[in-house]
C-alpha cells in the first residue's frame, strides 16, 4: 500500500515523499528516476535485473522506463520513500550527455551506495518536504540540482567511458571544484577571492564563470548551501542554534536569525518547532487503515 505525503512539480519534473507498506506492485515511469530511503525497515528492491535490500545506505538510479518494485520487511511498518522524477527537458539542461539523444537512456538502472553529502540532500528533501509551507522553489530546485550535480560526479561520470560533463554548463572542472569546496564547509567566513585562487582562476574570470556555470553568484550559492545546512541540522538535531550559528560562519546568533528569516520566512527557532510538528503528523497519518475498494496510488 502507498501513502503519499507530498508531490511537489516544476521545471525540474516531480518530487514525491511518500509511504510503502507492505509490498508495492511492479511500475515504471517514463523519466529517469532517483529512488533514497528515508526511514523504516528495510525492504527488498527488484528493479530490472536487480534484486537487494534497500537500506539507508543505499540509492537507487533507474533509467527511463525501467520497471521496479518493493516489498517491505516489517509488513506493518511504512517504509518511506524520496523519489524524484528529473524532468528530461531540465536534465537536457545543464546535463546533456547524461539525458542522451533519447532522454534517459545514459543513466543506466543501478544501486549504489550513497555518499554522506546526498545522504543529508535527500532528508533534507525530506525534511523540507513534510514542512512545505516554508519551502521555496528556488531552494528546490536548487537542492535537486545539488542532487544530479552529486550523482553525476560521484557515479555516473566515473563509470562512463565518454565525458559526461560535455556540453554541460557546469562543464568547467574549475568551477565544479570551487562547489565541491563550499559544499565541503558551508560557512559564511569562507573568503571567495582566495576560492577563486585555490581553483587557479582571477577574481573577475572566477566570479564570471561561476555565474555562467550556476546562475548564481559565489556568494548566492554559498548563501543556499548554508541554509540547506542550517535546515538539517536544525530539524535532525537538538543542537544549540547560537551552536549551530557558529558553525556556519555566523558571528552573533542575531545575524544568523536575521539571515535565516530572510532566506526561509521565518527565524530558525520557529522552523525547528514547525519541522518537528509537520514530522510528528506525517507519522501519524502514515499507516492509514486498509481500504480495499480504494486502489494503489499512482506515483
Amino acid at each position: 500500500m502507498i501513502t503519499p505525503h507530498r508531490v511537489f512539480e516544476g521545471r525540474f519534473g516531480r518530487l514525491h515523499l511518500l509511504d510503502v507498506t507492505g509490498s508495492m506492485s511492479q511500475r515504471s515511469h517514463p523519466e529517469p528516476t532517483i529512488l533514497v530511503k528515508h526511514s523504516g525497515p528495510s525492504c527488498e528492491l527488484r528493479a530490472g535485473a536487480l534484486r537487494t535490500s534497500l537500506g539507508r545506505g543505499a540509492l537507487l538510479i533507474l533509467n527511463a522506463g525501467e520497471p521496479f518494485a518493493m516489498t517491505a520487511e516489517d509488513s506493518a511498518a511504512p517504509v518511506r520513500l524520496v523519489l524524484f522524477h528529473a524532468s528530461p527537458e531540465w536534465l537536457s539542461e545543464a546535463f546533456p550527455a547524461v539525458a542522451g539523444e533519447t532522454p534517459g537512456t545514459a543513466l543506466s538502472t543501478a544501486i549504489e551506495e550513497i555518499t554522506p553529502r546526498i545522504r543529508r540532500l535527500a532528508d533534507t528533501l525530506a525534511i523540507e518536504a513534510i514542512n512545505d509551507r516554508f519551502l521555496s522553489g528556488e531552494r528546490l530546485e536548487f537542492m535537486l540540482q545539488e542532487l544530479m550535480l552529486s550523482i553525476v560526479d560521484t557515479y555516473l561520470a566515473r563509470r562512463e567511458s565518454s565525458p559526461l560533463w560535455r556540453g554541460s554548463r557546469f562543464e568547467d572542472s574549475r568551477i565544479r571544484k570551487a562547489i565541491g569546496m563550499l559544499r565541503a564547509r558551508p560557512n559564511k567566513e569562507v573568503n571567495i577571492d582566495m576560492l577563486a585562487n585555490r581553483v587557479g582562476l582571477s577574481r573577475s574570470r572566477f566570479y564570471h564563470l561561476f555565474q555562467v556555470c550556476t546562475g548564481r553568484s559565489p556568494r548566492e550559492y554559498l548563501d543556499m548551501l548554508c541554509i540547506e545546512a542550517a535546515i538539517s541540522r536544525l530539524a535532525s538535531s537538538n543542537q544549540k542554534i547560537s551552536d549551530l550559528s557558529t558553525g556556519l560562519g555566523f558571528s552573533a546568533q542575531s545575524n544568523f536569525t536575521r539571515f535565516f528569516l530572510n532566506q526561509v520566512g521565518v527565524p530558525p527557532s520557529q522552523y525547528r518547532r514547525a519541522a518537528s510538528a509537520a514530522t510528528s503528523e506525517a507519522d501519524q497519518d502514515s499507516s492509514p487503515p486498509p481500504d480495499p475498494e480504494k486502489p494503489e496510488s499512482d506515483f
